[in-house]
């Protein structure tokens, strides 16, 4: 006897419902929670716009726009110099008609410390070097830096390295000495027929310079010239002539102010 056969059940098109049922669920979840997320940077944002705000002064007070906070005329200021300045011992200076202070070895140790890292901070260390002597101190002003080949005239850019310099010296009361040199190359102008007028010229010009503009008592400084005669370096080559084409500011010791006239 044969078995009797089932139906076959029919297929059911319809169990795609419920993947797509979990699918708009969790999708639901997820712009529920970035919708959580979007209110609360909001609120962070305004946190931050407010205190952007406050520091720069302006209003956040009530439902009105932002308003700028004017700022009264009275607490504007100059914005001060910003001028590098060397830092010296006091002692130089005249204080209520006092006289300025000797500078002795341990002061032009001091002087030339400072000078120093001033020119490092400006670089404008091939311009001038200094060296403590029995004579004294000496500011070696090599021509490059302080003036054009064949003229006396000062550059108008050296004046105010020349001004930090004489600032700094001009604090106490030792002689100062102002000697220019100029290597072996003969010069024939009309203002200048040799090396003896160009290195006089040059040690003349900042002679007055420091008379003019700084606190230099006129029996205590002399202008000098020596041509190509007391060289420091070798006039053979060109960096020797350059090294002794220079004008020295020479701030006497006292053993060296004995031999002045």
């Amino acid at each position: 006897m044969a078995l009797k056969r089932e139906p076959e059940k029919h297929a059911n098109h319809e169990r795609w419902l419920v993947s797509y049922a979990d699918f708009i669920t969790l999708l639901f979840a997820v712009f529920v929670v970035l919708y959580a997320m979007g209110q609360s940077d909001k609120k962070k944002v305004k946190e931050v716009m407010q205190a952007i705000q406050q520091s720069f002064g302006m209003a956040t007070t009530g439902a009105t726009a932002p308003k700028i906070n004017v700022i009264a005329s009275q607490e504007i200021t100059v914005i001060p110099s910003l001028k590098p300045e060397i830092k010296m011992s006091p002692i130089g200076r005249p204080r209520n008609g006092q006289a300025k202070a000797r500078a002795e070895e341990k002061d032009f140790r001091q002087i030339k410390s400072a000078v120093e890292a001033y020119l490092v901070k400006q670089g404008a260390q091939s311009k001038v070097t200094l060296e403590i002597t029995r004579r004294g101190l000496i500011v070696s002003l090599k021509e490059a830096g302080f003036f054009n080949s064949g003229q006396a005239n000062i550059k108008p850019e050296a004046y105010e390295l020349i001004n930090t310099i004489a600032e700094v010296m001009t604090q106490y009361n030792n002689p100062l000495r102002l000697e220019g040199h100029t290597d072996n190359v003969p010069i024939n102008t009309s203002q200048f027929p040799s090396n003896w007028e160009l290195s006089t010229a040059r040690a003349t010009q900042g002679l007055k310079y420091l008379i003019k503009n700084f606190d230099v008592d006129p029996n205590k400084i002399s202008a000098t010239g020596y041509a190509e005669f007391r060289p420091i370096s070798d006039n053979t080559t060109s960096e020797g002539r350059a090294k002794n084409r220079r004008v020295d500011l020479v701030m006497l010791s006292g053993e060296a102010e004995h031999g002045e006239p």
